[in-house]
């Protein structure tokens, strides 16, 4: 369902990813982890087609997000870290107001907007204004905008992030009923977030993938904490074994000019 390929991205001599590849198929749920700055959110824009890629390719359900960009984004649903809502609205307008801008109709808005209301737990909130809603229900509104539309693909960026306890628990329950016939692709730092509600995860470290792997080949007795930090302190190791490299070379330059 997501085929990423090479993904890389430039921010002048910056990069902040190189030859990122994933894979994610229809139905599983991916985690994608990495420490702050690796590149995740990043990766995640371009995914969802927020932003151009420097080079690289994203295919979802074999659509290419960069030349077929209209068609690939109707199959998607993006939820950013914070949910771009407005404010001074009301839930039930900023979420049909949301559906139209993803091309639904009255006909199908209607259904669509009490479809999400009830699937998100809104419906006690439908009539407030988003400003006055609670961090979880935030959230929950945001969740609501981005499946409207009824995307095969949701791409959430910290969705639990600031949230209590009972709040977490909640949205975590939500995630679990949409990924029943979704793909979806969800960034946190919360590594028990995703050993209860994945399938598979992705780690990338300093702008490019040092772990893919399904849940259910780990190692037994091996937790997720244990391979996530495996994985960033084997790709140091290699980083700094290439730097000694590099400084060896130009070591050995130096002394046969002499």
């Amino acid at each position: 369902m997501i085929e990423v390929k090479n993904l890389t991205k430039m921010y002048g001599n910056f990069v902040a990813i190189k030859d990122v590849s994933f894979q994610a198929k229809k139905g599983q749920i991916l985690g994608f982890l990495g420490p702050n700055g690796a590149g995740k959110t990043t990766t995640m824009r371009i995914i969802s087609g927020y932003m151009p890629a420097t080079s690289g390719t994203v295919l979802v359900d074999g659509l290419d997000i960069f030349s077929q960009s209209l068609q690939a984004r109707r199959r998607i649903g993006y939820l950013p870290e914070n949910p771009p809502l407005y404010n001074e609205m009301r839930v039930e307008a900023y979420l049909r107001f949301a559906g139209k801008l993803r091309g639904l109709h009255r006909g199908d808005l209607d259904a669509a907007l009490g479809h999400v209301i009830e699937v998100c737990g809104l419906r006690e909130v439908a009539t407030r204004i988003c400003g006055q809603l609670s961090k979880g229900y935030r959230q929950r509104v945001g969740l609501a905008g981005a499946i409207i539309h009824d995307p095969q693909v949701l791409i959430l960026d910290e969705p639990t992030i600031g949230l209590d306890p009972r709040q977490i628990r909640d949205v975590r329950a939500l995630i679990r009923d949409l990924g029943t016939n979704r793909t979806i692709v969800l960034s946190t730092h919360i590594l028990p977030e995703v050993s209860q509600i994945c399938d598979k995860v992705v780690i990338i470290n300093e702008g490019h993938v040092v772990l893919e792997q399904d849940l259910d080949q780990l190692v037994a007795g091996t937790s997720l904490e244990d391979v996530f930090l495996t994985a960033i302190a084997h790709e140091r190791g290699h980083e700094d074994l290439e730097a000694e490299e590099e400084l060896e070379e130009v070591g050995a330059g130096r002394s046969s000019a002499q």
